[in-house]
């Protein structure tokens, strides 16, 4: 998947785009031909161009696809980190794999990519009529464009949508959520009321690294239900 993914050569047997959402669709059914449009708009993927126009995939341009939704999907990484660790690729280096909890510090503060409501429900395969309802449920904020970080809430609404479980059924989620923020809040008191820069940034991750201690409680709740309930 170097250069090449970019660039095939067109003497290769190439795919449509129909071709390669039936190779595709049965890992990654969310696949749809706009959201593989938006992933061309971004830069992370170039297929070949016939005369006509329409666009021809090579086996390298499905690899590096199935490897893009992959990491969107595995290891929740946004775009731009993605975008960068295929330029490694296409430069000839073999790059580790990035994860979300390696990124640096500089990609965490760094502005965020900013997508339309209409590019952002593209990017996820969803219609805005889903969006409409996620933020009716508070699960997402009313804005008139998301950031990447809202692209894994709503991709993993798409695929619960799939099962029969609308936002709606999802609103107590919300109201666990500020409860559980009450209980962390306090945990931070002895911190929270010092300003300097510093104390902010501890207390700021002392929050998150309770939250992921949480969430595996949480986590191991529900396995335990379902491991009880399925007996």
């Amino acid at each position: 998947m170097a250069t090449a993914a970019r660039k095939a050569s067109p003497a290769r047997g190439l795919l449509s785009i129909g071709q390669v959402l039936a190779k595709i669709s049965p890992d990654f059914p969310d696949l749809t031909p706009s959201k593989l449009r938006f992933l061309e708009e971004q830069g992370l993927i170039t297929p070949e161009r016939t005369p006509s126009g329409y666009r021809k995939f090579s086996v390298e341009h499905v690899d590096r696809l199935r490897l893009i939704l992959t990491m969107q999907r595995d290891h929740y990484l946004p775009l731009k980190v993605i975008r960068q660790h295929l330029d490694e690729i296409d430069a000839g280096n073999t790059p580790a794999l990035p994860n979300a909890q390696s990124l640096s510090a500089d990609s965490l503060l760094s502005t965020p990519t900013r997508y339309t409501r209409e590019e952002f429900v593209r990017a996820c395969g969803a219609s805005l009529n889903l969006l409409q309802d996620a933020v009716s449920a508070g699960m997402l904020e009313p804005a008139d464009s998301y950031a990447e970080e809202h692209l894994v809430v709503f991709s993993a609404l798409v695929e619960l949508q799939r099962s029969g479980i609308e936002p709606r059924h999802l609103r107590t989620m919300r109201a666990a959520a500020e409860r559980e923020y009450s209980l962390i809040e306090r945990a931070l008191v002895p911190v929270s009321h010092r300003q300097d820069a510093a104390s902010q940034a501890r207390s700021i991750e002392r929050a998150h690294e309770i939250s992921r201690h949480i969430e595996v409680i949480r986590s191991q709740m529900l396995r335990h239900v379902i491991t009880q309930q399925s007996r």
